[in-house]
């Protein structure tokens, strides 16, 4: 199996993942202006949507989207969904608000955005993002047990901080926590973020 990805991107909530749920992947980098992956590769023939993540699976089979991956690898290791009846739903739940209303807020940013666009999405960013502080239900957002949606919060709140966006206090401290988990340690080691 082998996660395409670009540094610092939302595909480093898959790379912290998949270290996470211990599962043996090849990663290789994207040059998304290019579109060419580290090896030479046209990542168009990979992901014809030419953006990451993209994971190809044992099967051959690949998947994109980080909903979609991040489903995927609770999948193979159910440690990192809630177990109660309803786990998987709310998972799902996180990862679509996380995805729609977070990751998308940030295009201004990435956009070439004016400074007033952006101090607006920055403003609308703290509001979702609080929303999910004051709903955590413990060090992490669904108890004492890290998931698949904290992996891509913790990145949402990477690209928070590099834009000077203050994150809620308590999910300050949850990136603090995200920080000094080995599965990120290595996947930011691996992209070269530390």
């Amino acid at each position: 199996m082998k996660l395409f990805y670009a540094p610092g991107a939302c595909s480093l909530a898959d790379h912290i993942a998949l270290h996470q749920a211990g599962l043996a992947f090849e990663h290789e980098k994207v040059d998304l202006k290019a579109k060419r992956t580290e090896s030479g590769a046209d990542f168009a023939t990979i992901n014809p949507k030419g953006y990451v993540p993209a994971l190809v699976l044992d099967t051959g089979e690949t998947l994109t989207e980080n909903v979609a991956i991040l489903d995927w690898v609770a999948h193979q290791d159910t440690a990192l969904k809630p177990s109660d009846p309803m786990g998987h739903t709310h998972l799902l739940e996180s990862l679509a608000y996380i995805s729609t209303e977070i990751h998308k807020s940030f295009k201004p940013f990435f956009a070439g955005g004016s400074d007033d666009d952006k101090a607006k999405a920055g403003q609308m960013i703290v509001k979702r993002m609080t929303y999910l502080a004051d709903t955590m239900k413990g060090d992490y957002l669904f108890g004492p047990e890290i998931s698949v949606a904290d992996c891509y919060l913790f990145v949402m709140l990477l690209w928070a901080q590099k834009f000077g966006v203050e994150a809620p206090p308590k999910l300050a401290s949850f990136r603090g926590r995200m920080m000094e988990l080995q599965s990120v340690k290595k996947a930011m080691t691996h992209e070269g973020l530390i």
